[in-house]
């Protein structure tokens, strides 16, 4: 059985009782059911004793002979699921929580601590240890640490938290090895879900809570946001709460990093006890490569010199920004619609990324369903992706859009191999948008790389009920959400203004094949040209131009991201490498796939209005060619075949190019 004990020993001004938790799994039978045999373990449902659970072993230990075995070959993960509830929803004081933990050579570990006490509604904290020997912790979907750890043989995982400043400190075998913050300030349990792929031992769990006590007067810092980009020049936003009886009305804080310090001096505020109150600094500080500390300092509480507790007046944290590539941009793309109750999730998600990583990372709006879908990229990213809400960052695996920073920050690292230059003109009365992009190949390439233009709209709007965005955070039943909980379903349209949405993008989702040769020297440019019309409803003024190299695995090599004025001072660059290219419409020829779906055999039927070039290119879901003619110049009606018996079922994209306009048609071959 569990070893529960209340700790009764006097602690210092501010502080009361502990409580103090510990289990080494000695006390029970190899077999058992810690939730069947234990007061405090559960599991998620509550349901202990059956596969939720987890059971002793005796065939590894870190002491004693016993432990506890997790594991997992389910996609879903689990079904394993066992819960260590803490005495109480913990968010000020101090915590330590300590376990021994073996992972598996080629395996990996997860935990999380959960924020309620109502499991299941705000994950606090989410621990993963990967299969190559690297750890990541995130909060609330925010990367907030990462570092290395040694597979097959027995480790001791501590977190020392200052919850009154929010400052967790973590260490390995008694090593510290940095110090980070969560999203929020409580924790109330830990969840332990073995994940697809984990193996892991579990032994001397322990946790120890040390309460606090609020005194008359007292600030505590707690929270800084910095930025995580070496390069990146932030105004630093932090957070003081005020952890004591009286309400506060003034104060000063500081930010100090790199030799370097900021300061707001506060007044005409109250906040009340319990509350927490966000600065934004209206000076600069720079990121700089490498680990250093940033300490945020608070003072003069109420025109005091001090308050009545200053153990929690300095919070310090360790930060190593991360060093992006030299011109590397990072594409997310949403897929969303207004009629999707959970997309809400993706609109708060770019708006984080937004404010956090703007010049590096570039938000695309996908809309389904509703009047801002533009058919080509919805029908392109639908074919990678299991539901709504969904996310692509730089067209990888399918993600929830609140893992796009953590796919952002793989990403941002990668040398790009090409660097885009967006240069444009712009017709005011005729609307016509001409587009150049440049891509220049540093080091060379090889394969079939390709390039695509996509037009970006912000701040839409709109008046037709197709413009209501459904939200199922409302009323906050389902937890936080970036202001949508405090919002109606479905929001009306007149409170909604939807940014990063998709416009156009030019010549197809997958981009123009063979748009490149396959052996590129170093040092060599090829430009490509695109021609829009926009719309009369889109603003000029809040659209982005981005332009994108596709490398031959089908996934977003660079991107770069201008406004039409920004591309117009570029310079716009006749394509001279292949012809210039735009999007073919039915007003040019009139086009169509038939039979589609196909079995063995389907054909492009096609009316031409005038001699044109024409060729048509098959490829598969990874963008690889799997057929390619060039018919010559052609006229009239004509039915040109595609014989698919050889291919296995799925989907293929067949291009149409008449000319310098193309289109592309997705294919399902049954």
């Amino acid at each position: 059985m569990k070893k529960l004990l209340l700790t009764a020993t006097a602690i210092s001004t501010g502080l009361c009782f502990g409580q103090t938790f510990s289990d080494d799994f000695e006390s029970y039978n190899v077999g058992d059911y810690i939730g069947v045999n234990s007061s405090t373990w559960t599991t998620w449902s509550g349901s202990t004793g059956g596969t939720e659970d987890a059971q002793v072993t005796n065939s590894n230990a870190n002491s004693g002979s016993n432990a506890t075995y997790f594991s997992s070959t389910s996609s879903n993960g689990g079904p394993q699921d066992v819960v260590l509830p803490f005495s109480a929803e913990y968010n000020t004081g101090s915590l330590n929580y300590t376990k021994s933990l073996f992972v598996e050579t080629g395996k990996g570990a997860y935990f999380n601590l959960q924020e309620s006490s109502t499991i299941g509604t705000v994950w606090a904290m989410d621990v993963t240890f990967n299969a190559d020997g690297t750890f990541d912790i995130t909060s609330q979907g925010a990367a907030v640490f990462s570092g290395t750890y040694t597979q097959n043989t027995w480790f001791d995982l501590s977190f020392d938290a200052d919850l009154n400043t929010n400052t967790w400190l973590i260490s390995i075998d008694g090593s510290p090895l940095g110090s980070f913050q969560l999203t929020g300030y409580q924790v109330a349990s830990v969840d332990i879900f073995p994940l697809n792929g984990n193996g892991f031992y579990m032994d001397d769990v322990s946790y120890v809570h040390t309460p606090f006590s609020m005194p008359s007067l007292n600030a505590a810092a707690s929270k800084i946001q910095m930025g995580v980009l070496a390069g990146q020049t932030v105004m630093p936003q932090a957070e003081i709460r005020n952890l004591g009886i009286t309400a506060i009305t003034s104060f000063d804080i500081e930010v100090s990093y790199n030799g370097n310090s900021v300061t707001e001096n506060i007044s005409g505020v109250n906040i009340a006890s319990g509350d927490a109150y966000t600065v934004d600094f209206t000076n600069s500080l720079t990121l700089i490569a490498g680990s250093n500390n940033v300490t945020l300092t608070v003072s003069n509480v109420n025109g005091m010199t001090g308050d009545d507790y200053a153990a929690d007046d300095v919070k310090t944290l360790n930060i190593n920004p991360v060093v992006p590539a030299a011109g590397k941009m990072v594409v997310g793309e949403e897929a969303t619609g207004t009629w999707c109750g959970w997309c809400p999730r993706g609109d708060v998600a770019l708006k984080y990324m937004d404010a956090n990583y703007k010049g590096f990372f570039q938000g695309i709006a996908v809309h389904n369903g509703d009047p801002m879908t533009n058919t080509t990229y919805d029908d392109g990213i639908g074919t990678m992706i299991a539901g709504y809400p969904s996310g692509l960052v730089d067209r990888g695996t399918d993600v929830d859009p609140s893992a796009f920073e953590a796919g952002f920050l793989e990403r941002i690292v990668v040398a790009p191999t090409g660097m885009v230059l967006n240069g444009a003109t712009w017709d005011a009365g005729t609307r016509e948008l001409n587009v150049s992009v440049t891509m220049t190949f540093p080091n060379g390439a090889n394969g079939n790389y390709k390039v695509a233009c996509v037009i970006v709209e912000d701040s839409v709007t709109g008046t037709a009920s197709g413009y209501n965005q459904s939200n199922y955070y409302a009323g906050g039943g389902n937890g936080v959400m970036g202001g949508y909980e405090s919002l109606p379903n479905p929001v009306p349209a007149a409170q909604m203004v939807y940014l990063h949405v998709a416009r156009e993008i030019s010549p197809s989702f997958g981009g123009l094949s063979n748009a490149y040769p396959a052996s590129i020297s170093a040092g060599q440019s090829f430009t490509h040209n695109f021609s829009f019309t926009l719309d009369q409803d889109w603003d000029e003024d809040k659209i982005h131009i981005v332009g994108m190299l596709i490398d031959p695995n089908n996934r977003i090599d660079n991107a770069g991201s201008t406004t039409i004025d920004e591309a117009v001072n570029n310079g716009f660059v006749s394509g001279d490498t292949v012809t210039s290219v735009s999007e073919l419409s039915q007003m040019d020829a009139e086009y169509s796939l038939y039979p589609n779906p196909s079995t063995d055999n389907t054909q492009v039927q096609l009316l031409l209005k005038q001699s044109e070039e024409v060729s048509i290119t098959v490829s598969d879901l990874n963008g690889k060619v799997i057929a390619r003619r060039n018919y010559g110049k052609l006229n009239g009606a004509q039915h040109l075949p595609i014989n698919s018996t050889e291919w296995e079922s799925g989907v293929y994209f067949i291009q149409l190019e008449l000319g310098n306009k193309v289109a592309t048609l997705k294919l399902l071959k049954n």
